[in-house]
């Protein structure tokens, strides 16, 4: 009987456990080490894009992850006053690719997952330190002061990985030079169940997304020093920035209880040209950490996830794997960073003429021209 290769992953976030899935249903053995003591419910929405939803397929996840949440109908650019700059038809681009774009909760999201997965190959309250290479093996150094050997490590740890400090020991971070808020508004009927919208004005951004049963996940941005706090609360920054703003950004405001409104400062990091060296290998925000300004962050995990995956399961030698993988997945998920980055920094002028113009540009943008560009984002290859 053969023996199963055994796959550790530093990380039980989105990507490390779609990866654990898809290794699994592929016939390898996993284990994945998650820092915290449980998986309570954490942050607010995120959007599954197309994209996402085509590689969740591969693994044979879609359809639970769309049952889990809400299917978005259309998308719009507003300006502060509530008026339309641009307005993205997502059913008709759904219909087209053959797959929704779904706004879950996050921690809904996590609970498919953990379903799929199953109990045994996760470990949590332990984290994953370093590690060292022997031939033919690594061996990951939990913080209970154990190792655990392994064919492979994939760093799955998030923003501030330790694997890739490990590996490429390139700093901390680069701050994008403004923070967010995220919340989710329960009370029904506040907003449009069917659109999603983020409307921009002088170094402000505020998003509504509908997260379905009468829920609204909304987040807000504005240009401040890093490190920054709410004093006294999130509603004595938020009103006195967007109170203002077209409705219903108050009330969603006002109807979200500040304790439960999360602040994060914006942060990425330049995109590399590798993401590991022998056994070590990176995935998801720790290889290509990207501002959130195109909602790619959560999909092109599990894109990474979709692909390492199925590189793994076809190719037996190791290093024609992970190479395949980093060909595949490189470029398409560097580019997001960039386009993100760039992306954001538009959305955060402050200047009020440079904001008109950009106003008025994006309102001359044929629909055609969204439409390509959709496409090209939202089409998921496997490789």
């Amino acid at each position: 009987m053969e023996t199963k290769r055994t796959v550790l992953i530093a990380g039980g976030g989105i990507g490390g456990l779609t990866l654990g899935v898809a290794l699994r249903r592929a016939g390898f053995s996993v284990r994945i080490f998650e820092r915290a003591a449980s998986l309570r419910p954490v942050g607010a929405g995120i959007t599954m894009q197309t994209n996402a939803i085509l590689a969740f397929r591969t693994i044979g996840l879609d359809t639970a992850v769309a049952a889990a949440g809400h299917a978005m109908q259309r998308g719009s650019i507003l300006d502060w006053r509530g008026r339309s700059l641009g307005t993205m038809l997502v059913s008709e681009m759904a219909a087209e690719l053959g797959a929704p774009m779904i706004i879950i909760h996050r921690a809904r999201l996590q609970e498919v997952l953990q379903e799929a997965l199953g109990p045994e190959p996760l470990s949590l309250g332990v984290k994953v330190v370093g590690f060292r290479e022997e031939p033919g093996s690594v061996f990951a150094r939990l913080s209970d002061g154990t190792e655990v050997e392994g064919e492979l490590l994939v760093g799955a740890d998030g923003l501030r990985s330790t694997l890739r400090a490990q590996l490429l020991n390139d700093g901390e971070p680069r701050y994008a030079g403004y923070t967010s808020w995220r919340g989710v508004c329960e009370e029904a009927g506040v907003a449009d169940p069917f659109s999603t919208s983020e409307s921009w004005g002088p170094g402000l951004r505020f998003g509504i997304v509908p997260l379905g049963q009468g829920r609204t996940y909304w987040f807000a941005t504005a240009n401040t020093r890093v490190g920054g706090v709410d004093a006294p609360d999130a509603h004595a920054e938020l009103l006195p920035r967007f109170g203002h703003w077209h409705a219903p950004v108050r009330v969603l405001i006002e109807k979200t209880p500040a304790a439960s409104i999360v602040r994060t400062d914006i942060h990425d990091r330049p995109p590399v040209q590798s993401w590991g060296r022998g056994r070590v290998v990176l995935l998801g925000d720790a290889a290509h950490p990207m501002t959130p300004n195109m909602g790619q962050g959560g999909g092109q995990a599990v894109e990474d996830a979709a692909v390492l995956a199925r590189c793994l399961a076809a190719e037996p030698d190791l290093p024609a794997a992970l190479a395949r993988y980093q060909a595949l997945r490189l470029p398409r998920a560097n580019g997001f960073v960039s386009q993100s980055r760039r992306f954001g920094e538009m959305g955060q002028w402050e200047n009020r003429l440079a904001c008109w113009a950009r106003d008025r540009l994006f309102q001359l943008v044929p629909q055609s021209s969204i439409r390509s560009n959709l496409r090209r984002v939202l089409t998921f290859t496997p490789g």
